[in-house]
């Protein structure tokens, strides 16, 4: 059977589904996409390797990968094989060096082991021709509320009143917050386990270290 080889494209909140979140994955050398609905601490397992950060004590896919190592297993692929009732399957490609394996496994937890040993996400037609969403089916979409946006805007009376835009909060660290200042946020933000606000702290030293 062909597996057709995936990336992540984005991690977002879900909007049908709360406390859940929406992975995208999109096939390598096409156009289509497919949305997974995960839980929220595999959600934030995926954010934190994509974003390169350490927690102070190992997730649960950490401590499967230091086990793995422990007892000289190797990781070679991960597979979303199948899709049954809106559910979806996968399984990880192991080897002992002799043998090759499979483990059974949410693609979520797949995924974030996955990641973990940096090998290569795979599908099947059977999946992403069932679950797949064509690239240009999202762009018409996105196009048609632009459209309404725009319909929208033109029927408003250029002179009517409209509410003076409150200002925002910044959501990066300033740039005037001392660098010992940012190492202590980054840690404290570690400690929380807010890696959202840890990744853009870090994204902030990493830019005033280079």
């Amino acid at each position: 059977m062909k597996k057709i080889p995936l990336e992540i494209l984005g991690l977002s909140s879900s909007q049908s589904q709360s406390g859940s979140f929406a992975l995208i994955l999109g096939e390598k050398h096409g156009n289509r996409r497919l949305p997974i609905i995960i839980g929220m601490f595999e959600a934030q397992s995926i954010a934190i390797q994509i974003e390169k950060i350490s927690p102070n004590r190992p997730l649960t896919h950490d401590l499967f990968k230091a086990f793995a190592e422990h007892v000289h297993v190797a990781i070679l692929e991960v597979v979303i094989s199948d899709l049954k009732e809106g559910v979806f399957y996968s399984r990880i490609v192991c080897s002992d060096g002799a043998t090759t394996f499979e483990i059974d496994a949410r693609p979520s937890d797949a995924i974030a082991i996955g990641l973990r040993f940096g090998v290569p996400i795979f599908t099947v037609e059977s999946v992403l021709g069932e679950a797949g969403i064509i690239l240009s089916d999202l762009d018409e979409a996105n196009e048609d509320e632009d459209d309404d946006d725009q319909d929208h805007d033109d029927d408003e009376d250029d002179d009517t009143p409209r509410p003076t835009p409150r200002p925002t909060e910044p959501t990066e660290p300033s740039g005037q917050v001392p660098m010992e200042e940012l190492s202590k946020m980054l840690s404290q933000a570690l400690d929380k386990e807010d890696y959202e606000k840890a990744a853009k702290i870090r994204d902030e030293l990493n830019k005033r270290n280079g």
